[in-house]
């Protein structure tokens, strides 16, 4: 369980107090003249399925009062929030959430739009969205929120093996969005050093870990790749591996369940590679991660996070069971601003297990398959970045290093992919062609292979775009 310190995360407009075994909020509401409380257990990811289930509908039972205050959802919901079903599981009579419908809500109720369910006056953060897929959303945080999501993260980062030992330097951007400054808090609660780095820069990121002693790195997958590059130009007969860096702690993107990836990046570093930051921004920043007995993440946020699975074609609700996949749906079940209602991810996901974990973890694992709008479809074939990914790092001949890029819109009778080759492999028609048939067969589709000379596809220091959709653009 963690312990994490609350007193000076509050603004003068909310107060806190600790009790062993959970965390109360207590949150001033201007409409009502009492306070309003919100539990979340520190051990929620150990709790027996019943203590647990009894935690969920407690504090649904204080958000549905909460929702009064969101303006979207009387509109969204004609019945809403007074007759929202009082127990979850009957969540599914109610209509989804889905990013473009924020997006609009937000063009018109600018900046946090009309499901901010508080007063602005409890905002004490704002964060943005990139905007790469679409208009940049605002994100508002209370000072209950913010405590939330460093504790919501700091379980995952703990279960990936992050201690009080450990130096880690924190590698995303801190420039308004969620992976910098909230993750970095996240680490925090786990007792480990932190080293806030962010993006850019990245020799003299280098030197700091020669410098400090670093032991741990939080980064996106693909960011390796770029200081690997940076190694060989800048620090001659240095290698990854000389860097001293034992745990690596990712997420952002796919590929880490590519095991051959993982190996790779194990083999060049010398660390430990851990999936341990998954997360929605519009609903949690970071609420699942692997333990170190697996290789799955453990959704660890069921106290504060309602989960379903929905066929993301027909929108019907699918059993929450073992190898059961779909669309992951979600519900804020304890936050303060901006709380969602069977929001959409537009993530693909297979559950995995929900039988107890070697690790003692009650909390069930999934995988995530990909982006529906990453998806690729060739005659009828769904095509992925992770499976990409695997059938790329399956070939010797290659680097790993890959992108889709798409020129017009669909349909696609194959898929026009770009690859680089590894050191000392030349381009030759016999290398293309069985190049070509390889990878094809692995993805059961025809591909449109073109191969590149190592260094030639750009490297990020942070998320990796896979597909690029040009004809968008």
């Amino acid at each position: 369980a963690l312990s994490t310190p609350i007193s000076h995360m509050f603004a003068m407009h909310a107060l806190s107090t600790t009790k062993y075994g959970s965390i109360e909020c207590h949150q001033y509401q201007p409409d009502h003249p009492r306070f309003m409380t919100l539990t979340y257990q520190d051990n929620a990811e150990f709790l027996p399925r019943p203590t647990l289930r009894a935690t969920q509908i407690e504090n649904w039972q204080l958000q549905r009062k909460r929702l009064v205050l969101s303006e979207f959802y009387k509109e969204h919901h004609q019945a809403a929030p007074v007759n929202f079903p009082t127990d979850i599981a009957g969540l599914e009579a109610i209509a989804f959430t889905d990013k473009e419908m924020l997006r609009a809500n937000q063009r018109i109720h600018p900046p946090f739009g009309s499901y901010l369910a508080t007063s602005l006056e409890n905002v004490i953060r704002l964060h943005r969205t990139s905007g790469t897929t679409g208009q940049a959303m605002n994100l508002a945080l209370s000072a209950a929120d913010t405590q939330l999501q460093a504790h919501i993260a700091g379980r995952s980062q703990a279960a990936a093996g992050l201690g009080s030992r450990d130096i880690v330097i924190h590698c995303l951007n801190y420039q308004m969005w969620m992976g910098g400054l909230t993750d970095h808090l996240g680490l925090e609660t786990t007792g480990a050093v932190v080293v806030p780095f962010g993006v850019g820069d990245s020799e003299r990121l280098v030197q700091t870990i020669l410098d400090v002693g670093i032991n741990a790195i939080s980064c996106t997958p693909s960011y390796p790749a770029r200081l690997e590059q940076v190694i060989q130009k800048k620090f001659a007969g240095l290698k990854p591996k000389d860097l001293g860096l034992r745990k690596g702690f990712m997420g952002g993107e796919a590929g880490l369940d590519d095991l051959t990836f993982r190996h790779r990046l194990e083999e060049t570093w010398g660390m430990r590679v851990m999936n341990s930051n998954y997360g929605v921004s519009d609903v949690l920043c970071n609420f699942a991660g692997q333990c170190t007995e697996q290789n799955d993440l453990h959704f660890l946020a069921l106290d504060v996070i309602f989960p379903e699975l929905v066929n993301p074609d027909s929108l019907e609700r699918l059993p929450w069971e073992t190898d059961r996949e779909g669309e992951l749906v979600l519900t804020n079940l304890y936050k303060e601003c901006q709380p969602l209602v069977r929001f959409r991810t537009g993530d693909l996901v297979r559950l995995t297990s929900t039988e107890i974990c070697l690790c003692g973890r009650t909390a069930p694992r999934f995988r995530v398959i990909g982006r529906i709008d990453d998806m690729v479809t060739v005659r009828g074939v769904n095509v992925f970045p992770s499976t990409l990914s695997s059938a790329v790092h399956s070939q010797i001949e290659l680097n790993g290093q890959y992108r889709v890029r798409l020129r017009k819109p669909p349909p696609y009778d194959q898929l026009p992919l770009e690859v680089e080759l590894a050191k000392g492999v030349s381009n030759s028609s016999l290398v293309s062609k069985t190049l070509t048939q390889a990878i094809g067969k692995a993805l059961r589709i025809t591909v449109d292979l073109t191969l590149l000379k190592p260094g030639v596809l750009f490297r990020t220091d942070g998320k990796t775009q896979r597909v690029i959709k040009e004809y968008e653009s």
